[in-house]
């Protein structure tokens, strides 16, 4: 639901337009334009109104709970946290050395389930009803509901791809939710020649309805080319993990960024010197931090992350269909990073069809059914890494003392990446089409549909912890409370 709440506020008679809560998005955020009696946007923002806790919450928790804990971070993304969590913690059990290629096998295939139901919970449910009814279409049916009645093979394909990227975390970890497969060091379980072979009983029909969705995402943008084009686009670098050869990997990898022209800024910085080419910077309006690149500075080093980004910066994708696709996309863009925001969906169906045949790719490695499950060695009191969550570049970074207590815990979640970048886009969306206009629910909706194609987790971002309470008030133009509701 959308509310515009106006009041009279400054000595400069700006009114204050307020979008809470974001709708359709994962966790609880708010926009706020400052309007002059013109009706001119001066400002606009986007507030994460969430407490940020993790960080603080496992400090002297022993190392060995924290994959689990970490996961309960977000009930979206919980393999991305799973996995990056186990990945750091894998130095405190083996040190340097690599797991077992059961193990890592195990992982990816766990990863790129959750990166498939992701990229289709997404796409389908949250940004489909946008693009398929307008921005300003009725919000009665501007939604997954509206989709099935109207389009019901789309929504069909829709709920069965997700429920295909959901098995495959059922099977591989016990649960769709919160699941156990991975540990320090290792995984608990391998997967059975049976789990194998009823995962590939649906594949060739989810790799069809992947390679539809992309044509399907393909067809909206190209309908409206010039407006998605224009929509809430800017230039701006880009970063991602790709591999040694510049291949995507969302799963293992070195650091690269590339500025808005596609030069390198940096290439290849391995988990551990992360720190040397990011910083954070925090702001008094928002729990959410803002990092950047280290040698541009905090004014202009913000960067993105996601299937943006790594379809931009990458130099191709290992699996043929996705890359046909990425080659198409880069041509649209004239091989230089795409600067349109509504191209994230298009991204992010490529990325959904690299992922399920990687799932092919994997569910046929023998490697997958072997035994050797965990491994151990010389331990280290610190760990890192970074994968390729939905969303984008993850960071986790931990130290622990003599008794496995953790003592430090930082961590960089995608959509804190894209603080900044979503800040951009709201703004621009909001001077474009929200200056000077009477404002409908409709024109606000254009500034969540801006937001929305990052598909930002805020729950992760900010960490929030229980139910967060929603507050609504309706001021009237003397700044008197005239109605207020609250939930939770």
């Amino acid at each position: 639901m959308t509310i515009p709440l106006e009041t009279a506020a400054d000595p400069a008679n700006l009114q204050r337009l307020v979008i809470e809560p974001l709708s359709r998005v994962e966790g609880h955020g708010k926009v706020t334009l400052l309007v002059d009696e013109d009706r001119h946007v001066r400002q606009a923002r986007l507030h994460i109104v969430e407490f940020r806790g993790f960080e603080r919450f496992i400090q002297g928790r022993p190392y060995w709970e924290v994959p689990t804990l970490v996961q309960r971070l977000c009930g979206i993304c919980p393999v991305s946290h799973l996995l990056a969590a186990s990945k750091a913690c894998d130095h405190f059990v083996i040190g340097d050395a690599p797991v077992t290629p059961a193990t890592e096998r195990l992982r990816r295939l766990l990863h790129y389930g959750q990166t498939l139901q992701s990229h289709a919970l997404h796409f389908f449910h949250l940004g489909s009803p946008d693009l398929l009814f307008g921005f300003d279409s009725e919000v009665a049916k501007r939604n997954i509901v509206g989709v099935a009645a109207e389009f019901p093979e789309i929504a069909r394909q829709g709920v069965l791809l997700r429920r295909f990227g959901q098995e495959v975390i059922r099977v591989t970890a016990g649960k769709r939710i919160h699941g156990t497969l991975v540990v320090p060091g290792g995984v608990n379980k391998h997967l059975s020649g049976e789990e194998r072979d009823y995962l590939l009983q649906d594949l060739d029909r989810t790799i069809a309805w992947s390679a539809e969705a992309v044509e399907l995402v393909k067809r909206l943008y190209a309908e409206r080319k010039s407006f998605h084009n224009d929509f809430g686009s800017f230039r701006s670098p880009f970063m991602s993990l790709v591999r040694a050869d510049g291949a995507m990997d969302l799963y293992h990898g070195a650091l690269r960024a590339k500025d808005e022209r596609g030069a390198t800024i940096f290439d290849q910085v391995g988990y551990d010197r992360y720190w040397e080419v990011l910083r954070e910077e925090v702001k008094t309006w928002s729990y959410m931090k803002f990092p950047f690149i280290r040698s541009i500075g905090p004014e202009n080093g913000w960067y993105r992350v996601g299937p943006l980004s790594r379809v931009s910066a990458c130099d191709f994708i290992d699996t043929p269909l996705a890359e046909a696709e990425r080659r198409r996309f880069k041509g649209v863009s004239g091989g230089k990073p795409s600067a349109v925001t509504m191209a994230y969906h298009w991204a992010r169906m490529i990325e959904l069809l690299h992922a399920i045949e990687t799932i092919d790719n994997l569910l046929h490695d023998p490697d997958l059914q072997g035994n050797d499950l965990v491994r151990s060695g010389p331990r280290r009191n610190e760990g890192i890494a970074i994968i390729e969550a939905p969303r984008g570049t993850l960071f986790h970074h931990y130290r622990v003392n003599e008794s496995d207590q953790v003592t430090m815990a930082n961590l960089i979640v995608s959509t804190t990446s894209n603080n900044e970048p979503m800040n951009r886009a709201v703004e621009s969306v909001a001077r474009r089409f929200l200056d000077g206009q009477t404002i409908t629910e409709g024109l606000l909706n254009h500034v969540e549909v801006a937001i929305r194609a990052y598909d930002p987790c805020l729950s992760c971002a900010t960490h929030a912890m229980g139910k967060m309470p929603l507050v609504l008030e309706v001021v009237d133009a003397a700044g008197s409370v005239v109605d207020r509701r609250v939930r939770n």
